[in-house]
C-alpha cells in the first residue's frame, strides 16, 4: 500500500489531530486514515446530481404541494 508523507503541520494542529485520536481510541495513524478514508468516500457530485433528479421528477409531476409555513405559524397561533 503507498505512502503519503505531509510535511510542515502546523504545531496546533498536529495537537487537535492527537487529541481528535486519543479521543476515539485511535493511534494517530488511524485516526488519519479514518478521516482520509471518509472524505474520500464522498462524492459530492453524484449527491447533488441526484437531488436536482429528484427535484426534476416531482416538478414533471405538476403536482404542487403546500407551503407548510402557513400551517406550522396556524399550529403554533392555536396554542
Amino acid at each position: 500500500m503507498p505512502d503519503i508523507l505531509i510535511r510542515n503541520i502546523d504545531e496546533e494542529t498536529l495537537k487537535k489531530l492527537k487529541s481528535k485520536a486519543a479521543e476515539n481510541n485511535r493511534s494517530l495513524q488511524a485516526e488519519l486514515h479514518e478521516m482520509i478514508d471518509k472524505h474520500a468516500g464522498h462524492d459530492l457530485t453524484k449527491f447533488k446530481n441526484l437531488v436536482k433528479e429528484t427535484i426534476a421528477e416531482y416538478k414533471a409531476t405538476g403536482v404542487k404541494h403546500s407551503d407548510s409555513v402557513d400551517y406550522i405559524r396556524e399550529l403554533r397561533d392555536s396554542r
